[in-house]
């Protein structure tokens, strides 16, 4: 049996006991049977006050949506914004109101997925104001399996604060104790670690149920999928929001759906096969409008390279309508390009690079960061 780290908290309680509690946490933050998070721990530990990161709290903000101070009207505490117009961070005055910062989330293994980001930037906020910090771990669904670019130096953002590979491989438990060492941040951490979890293992073999950690990613297909095709959202192609089936649907109005499909399959790519595919976002790029592209259906979970795969329907889409592919430019002009801050560089910027040898590049760059982040992997 897999549990993780909330679904034994009472292992934690020389940490916890007699503290005020602050706890930073999302819908994906509940016990294996599917108890709130804010509950079980409320209902040990009380809670003074609750932090919210992107899509807040109760997972009911979209995606990019700020989320501002409010009370949490089941537990009536105050719910304060990590996720503001102004900054990330906690501030002072919301530290003063705890002695011991409690993170509970659940990570879907992607670096440009924000919580890692709202993690490290509590870390650091913690260390400057002297106050400790439990992670209660959680598995990584995609498991330990390390692929893409890492991020380069100059091109950290909020959708990637750490130089990590794009799939990373790690819980938020080692994540935590990656940076902490790496940064010397200084943090006084405590991990709860997960129970029965291995590596190898993919989220179906845990026996837990899905909880979606955020409205985008509605099961485990998705977020083996998102690593790669969320590349997608910084051009014009469609990444399927506002559909059915976000991060499996991919296209545009200019697409010829059946074309790209036999042009996906005959690059047999492991695990994956392609359909065509017509559909209507309701939101999103292209709402309103007739898209044509592919479904992505996967064959085999274990064999599929989320990062080849995705990236290679990228390539194949700009090759065949160069006059119609575009990025997606920064409202800001002195921002990073979209695509900068999801590949991490600015490797796809101008003129992209042989396949093959970007390929090469990635999987190099993979295989020093497994070897980097070694020493802060806590399970087999």
């Amino acid at each position: 049996m897999v549990l993780n780290g909330l679904d034994h908290l009472a292992d934690a309680a020389p940490w916890l006991k007699g503290r005020r509690l602050g706890l930073i946490t999302s819908t994906s933050g509940v016990t294996r049977m599917l108890t709130s998070g804010i509950d079980a721990i409320h209902a040990q530990f009380p809670l003074t006050a609750l932090f919210g990161p992107e899509h807040g709290v109760r997972g009911d903000h979209d995606a990019g949506a700020t989320v501002e101070t409010y009370t949490d009207p089941a537990t009536r505490l105050p719910v304060y914004s990590l996720y503001r117009k102004d900054s990330q961070h906690m501030t002072p005055e919301m530290l003063d109101l705890v002695d011991t910062v409690i993170y509970d989330i659940q990570d879907i293994g992607a670096r440009f997925y924000t919580y890692f980001s709202t993690l490290l930037y509590v870390m650091r906020d913690c260390a400057a104001a002297g106050k400790e910090l439990v992670v209660l771990d959680r598995i990584n669904p995609l498991g330990g399996k390390v692929e893409g670019g890492l991020l380069q130096p100059g091109f950290e953002s909020f959708v990637g604060a750490y130089p990590l590979t794009t799939r990373y491989g790690l819980t938020p438990g080692e994540f935590a104790r990656l940076a902490n060492e790496e940064q010397h941040i200084g943090c006084q951490l405590h991990v709860l670690p997960v129970l029965g979890w291995k590596r190898e293992m993919l989220f179906p073999e845990t026996g837990l149920y899905w909880m979606m950690p955020s409205p985008a990613i509605p099961n485990f297909e998705t977020a083996l999928l998102y690593p790669g095709t969320c590349l997608t959202e910084a051009t014009n192609i469609s990444e399927g929001r506002g559909t059915s089936a976000p991060f499996e649907l991919i296209g545009a109005p200019f697409i010829n759906g059946a074309a790209l499909a036999d042009r996906m399959n005959a690059k047999k790519l492991p695990g994956v096969i392609f359909t065509a595919a017509y559909f209507t976002p309701s939101a999103s790029k292209h709402a309103g409008r007739r898209c044509e592209g592919v479904h992505i259906h996967l064959t085999d979970t274990k064999a599929y390279d989320t990062i080849r795969t995705g990236t290679a329907l990228l390539y194949a889409i700009r090759e065949i309508y160069p006059n119609d592919f575009a990025l997606r430019q920064p409202e800001d002009e002195k921002a990073l390009l979209p695509i900068n801050r999801l590949t991490g560089s600015d490797v796809l910027a101008h003129d992209w690079p042989d396949f093959d040898a970007l390929m090469e590049r990635w999987v190099n760059e993979a295989k020093a960061f497994d070897e980097r982040a070694a020493f802060a992997r806590m399970y087999e």
